[in-house]
C-alpha cells in the first residue's frame, strides 16, 4: 500500500491531535479548599396578615306590634258604648267606646310597650391588617482559601469546613 505525501500529512496531523486531546483534559481536575468563614445572607420581609375579632353591639330590635288587640278592643268598646244612651248620644257613646276600647286593647296586646321593640345584642366582626416581619435566608457568603489565596462566593447552602472545587487551567496567549 502506497501512501502519498498528502495522505501521510493528514495521518500525521490526526495522530498529533489525538495525542494532544488527553493533555487538554488533564488540565481540568477537582480539589478541596479550606472554608474560613460562612456568613448567612438574610433580609427582613414584611408578610402582612389579617387579625379579626368578634365584638357585640346593642341594636334596637325591630318593632313587632300586633293590631289584633286594637281591633278586638275597638269592637268591644263600640258594642258597650252603643248600649248606653239613646238617639245621637248612642252614636257618640259607641264612637267613644270604640276609641277607648281600641286603645286599651292595643296596650294590653302589646304589653304597654308603646311600640318599642327593645334592644338585642348582635355580633360584629372587626378585622385589621397587621405587619408580620420575617427573616429570610438568601444564601451564604463563603470565604475559602485555595493555593495560598482567599476567595469569596455566595452559595445557596453552608458547605461546612471544606469546599469542593472544579479547577480548570488554561494557558494565556
Amino acid at each position: 500500500m502506497k501512501l502519498t505525501l498528502k495522505q501521510l500529512s493528514i495521518c500525521t496531523t490526526l495522530l498529533g491531535l489525538s495525542l494532544t486531546l488527553p493533555v487538554a483534559h488533564a488540565a481540568d481536575f477537582e480539589d478541596y479548599a479550606r472554608v474560613t468563614k460562612v456568613t448567612p445572607q438574610v433580609e427582613q420581609v414584611n408578610v402582612p396578615r389579617q387579625e379579626c375579632q368578634t365584638e357585640y353591639e346593642n341594636v334596637q330590635r325591630p318593632q313587632e306590634r300586633s293590631n289584633a288587640g286594637g281591633l278586638l278592643g275597638g269592637l268591644a268598646g263600640g258594642l258597650l258604648g252603643s248600649q248606653v244612651g239613646g238617639g245621637n248620644g248612642r252614636i257618640a257613646a259607641a264612637a267613644a267606646g270604640a276609641i277607648t276600647g281600641a286603645l286599651v286593647g292595643d296596650r294590653m296586646d302589646n304589653n304597654g310597650s308603646g311600640g318599642q321593640g327593645g334592644y338585642e345584642s348582635r355580633p360584629v366582626r372587626q378585622c385589621r391588617n397587621v405587619d408580620s416581619w420575617q427573616t429570610r435566608n438568601n444564601g451564604y457568603a463563603v470565604t475559602y482559601e485555595y493555593a495560598g489565596r482567599s476567595y469569596t462566593s455566595v452559595m445557596p447552602y453552608d458547605p461546612g469546613s471544606r469546599l469542593r472545587l472544579h479547577i480548570s487551567l488554561t494557558p494565556r496567549p
